[in-house]
């Protein structure tokens, strides 16, 4: 799942390319019986909501906030898009492979059914060279389409069709769920040692590791920072937050902020599904130190340990069963 510097990766790149244009144009393919009702573009009734709410609105702002990108519009509107498992968003030149345009409402069911079928059916591709990164396999699986007055569009590819889409009200937006409870963003400035020491602790029976990773503890840190700031800290995984020393912690707060930083800086992780809106990869795969190195050599240098894998609450931690010490 994208994580604090994958989704800050996107909304500033997103700003910089689509702030100022006008939504011309959606299309989705979402249509899920288990979101009958719901309020997120997998409702098809909902989508038809979303369309009207978002279309001839322009691009005023694209930012981020925990893990969710958020595109603020004109008319006191935002969309919020969470990439969950394996979505990511994608900019550029794509065209489309139907003749199927809209449902005519004077059509009868059957007919706008089979309509329905073959409009779920549609592809969209990238029309762009042959050696454009947004041609990489992992950028195929287009589940909406937003059209811009010059003519690109703003896709999301979502393999497996967990992500969330949704519009609200700006002025609204400390009320909506996705938002409301979040913890403070751990790269703000006003985000000090104090801060974070406060926070960690609200939690103190449990693993540190399961605490960093809660987001109305602290907002954008998942599996993969989380192991990496550990393993330079060197905290164990499993120790309880009010047993780590102060000194511990505060060098905890150090490499948190070091670490997504350089995440920040190598345009994010993409070991796994995400590409940057260029469709390209990111480079903090290449920095790993013990996210999905187990049985390795502990790289730390003069360690002599080895990265090891467990399950802490119901997600794998990796760690070095040697440096990273249980307080």
């Amino acid at each position: 799942m994208p994580e604090l510097p994958e989704v800050t990766t996107t909304a500033t790149v997103l700003h910089e390319r689509i702030r100022g244009f006008t939504i011309r144009g959606v299309w989705s393919s979402y249509n899920s019986v288990f979101h009958k009702g719901k309020n997120n573009i997998k409702n098809i009734v909902y989508f038809e909501t979303f369309k009207k709410a978002i279309i001839g609105k322009k691009i005023l702002r694209v930012r981020r906030r925990a893990k969710n990108v958020l595109i603020d519009l004109s008319g006191g509107i935002s969309i919020l898009v969470h990439m969950k498992m394996t979505g990511h968003l994608l900019y550029g030149m794509y065209r489309r492979n139907s003749k199927f345009e809209t449902l005519n409402p004077k059509q009868t069911q059957n007919s706008k059914r089979k309509i329905q079928n073959e409009w779920e059916k549609e592809e969209w591709m990238p029309d762009e060279k042959k050696t454009s990164p947004l041609l990489d396999k992992f950028n195929r699986f287009i589940r909406l389409v937003i059209n811009f007055s010059n003519g690109k569009s703003l896709v999301l590819s979502d393999m497996r069709k967990f992500a969330k889409v949704v519009y609200y009200k700006t002025s609204e937006e400390n009320k909506i769920p996705d938002l409301d409870g979040l913890g403070p963003e751990p790269l703000e400035k006003s985000f000090k040692v104090a801060n974070f020491k406060h926070q960690v602790r609200k939690k103190p029976n449990l693993p540190v590791k399961q605490v960093l990773m809660m987001p109305e503890i602290i907002a954008g840190i998942g599996n993969i920072y989380s192991d990496e700031m550990l393993w330079l800290s060197g905290i164990h995984p499993l120790c309880q937050s009010a047993k780590i020393p102060e000194n511990a912690l505060k060098k905890l707060f150090s490499c948190m902020r070091q670490v997504l930083k350089k995440g920040i800086k190598l345009s994010g992780d993409s070991m796994s599904d995400y590409r940057t809106p260029s469709g390209e990869k990111g480079g903090f795969q290449t920095e790993h130190r013990a996210y999905r190195r187990t049985g390795e050599k502990c790289p730390k240098k003069g360690c002599g340990g080895k990265i090891q894998r467990m399950k802490i609450g119901g997600r794998s931690a990796h760690f070095c069963d040697k440096h990273q010490l249980r307080y």
